[in-house]
């Protein structure tokens, strides 16, 4: 050991410990690896998820895409349940007379917050926050805290917005009050020099009514949504492949198998989280008596003596209440097929056949517009799409399996009765 911390040349600078120096490396190492870890979690920190607690809770990664150069920007996180979990999006547009109006916020965690001022030290500060959704909680929970974080910014509100079991003030949910405005009347929009706007529904649906604000940037030719329409990519979003653990763990066929990362099990998880986001309970999933799901459990990785108390847990301590049949692939290609706009399974069976009339009334609005791409609050964006495409997905929609769609049914006979069949076309 002597030999090993030999410093031979410590005459030149006779400083202690003199000839023989150990060197410590592990330790320094790993706090330099701890005090990266910290700052990350500091960075991607979402304080108040336990109000609506979706996966990731706690710990939000950000990542963002120009789709315009200097013009359109979109931020992207992922959330979810059960490891379901889809991108979630907030676009940041231009304006002409300078700053920025944002469609749909995010939770404004440190790391949205810094790359969101980068944009405004180049091209001004948020000027618009637009709350386009109604129903979406997913959506509205972060506006308050956004829209604090944006002291300039005017808040739009889209119409009939209500809250369950109590219908609350706005500014009890968060939203300034001296800075929010709800868009009321069409003559409230702000904007129109750059901007048209439609308002999808209202569409009763007992509890309270469904509504979605819609805007088109004549700029750039963009129609932005938030829930109306999605986009079903062939493969893994960026950003659900930063964290791809959701990604792994539905890529696996049975309990036993490692939460192992490799390509295939990634695009593997992908198509089996968009047949549970969009069906709930696609018909080729067979849901496991409890008993086989305990008894699997014994024999799954993460229960094993070595297992760490976290890796058990990331792994639901090996539950898993489901196994695919063969051939469930074949519903992914349907839901994904040419990566077409469409609408998404829910709103088409629950929702949007409630009331035809309410979205004829706002496809005659948009077909006067000119767009040629549509950015979606969920799924993929942008997506090519033009005012006679949006009008094809609606008036005929692409067919789904109906053991894909027997949930859905069931919950709609529950919500509203089933006066209308899922299966008609939504038009007409």
């Amino acid at each position: 050991m002597a030999n090993d911390w030999c410093w031979p040349y410590w005459p030149v600078v006779p400083l202690y410990p003199y000839g023989q120096r150990r060197t410590l490396i592990r330790e320094v190492v790993v706090t330099i690896l701890q005090a990266a870890r910290l700052t990350m979690a500091n960075d991607w920190r979402w304080p108040y998820w336990p109000v609506v607690p979706l996966y990731p809770y706690g710990q939000r990664r950000t990542l963002i895409r120009e789709v315009v150069p200097e013009t359109i920007w979109v931020f992207e996180q992922v959330q979810g349940i059960f490891y379901v979990v889809v991108p979630i999006r907030m676009t940041v547009i231009r304006l002409a007379a300078g700053g920025l109006l944002v469609y749909a916020p995010l939770a404004p965690t440190p790391e949205c917050l810094r790359l969101l001022r980068q944009l405004e030290a180049e091209y001004g500060v948020v000027q618009a926050i637009v709350q386009p959704t109604v129903t979406g909680i997913e959506h509205k929970v972060f506006v308050g805290p956004f829209a604090r974080q944006c002291p300039q910014a005017t808040v739009y509100v889209a119409p009939y917005q209500w809250s369950f079991p109590v219908n609350l003030p706005l500014s009890w949910l968060g939203l300034p009050r001296q800075r929010t405005q709800v868009l009321n009347d069409p003559a409230d929009y702000p904007h129109t020099d750059e901007f048209d706007w439609a308002l999808l529904g209202p569409i009763s649906l007992n509890v309270g009514p469904f509504a979605e604000l819609t805007l088109c940037h004549r700029a750039t030719d963009t129609l932005l949504v938030t829930d109306s329409l999605v986009s079903i990519s062939a493969t893994p979003p960026a950003v659900l492949e930063l964290d791809p653990l959701p990604l792994l763990f539905h890529g696996r066929d049975q309990a036993s198998e490692d939460l192992e990362d490799t390509p295939e099990r990634r695009q593997r998880g992908w198509q089996r989280i968009v047949l549970f986001g969009l069906y709930f309970r696609p018909g080729d999933l067979e849901v496991l008596p409890l008993g086989k799901v305990w008894r699997l459990a014994q024999g799954a990785p993460s229960r094993r003596p070595a297992t760490d108390w976290r890796s058990a847990r990331q792994a639901y301590f090996g539950l898993l209440p489901w196994q695919w049949r063969p051939g469930w692939q074949a519903a992914f290609e349907r839901a994904s097929a040419a990566e077409a706009v469409r609408v998404a399974p829910i709103l088409a069976t629950v929702i949007f056949n409630r009331q035809p009339e309410a979205i004829q009334r706002w496809l005659e609005t948009i077909q006067q517009w000119s767009f040629t791409q549509v950015i979606p609050a969920h799924f993929s964006a942008p997506v090519a799409a033009t005012p006679e495409v949006v009008a094809a997905a609606l008036s005929d929609p692409p067919p789904d399996a109906a053991a894909d769609l027997s949930v859905l049914q069931r919950i709609n006979r529950l919500l509203v009765g089933g006066e209308r069949s899922p299966q008609d076309p939504l038009l007409g």
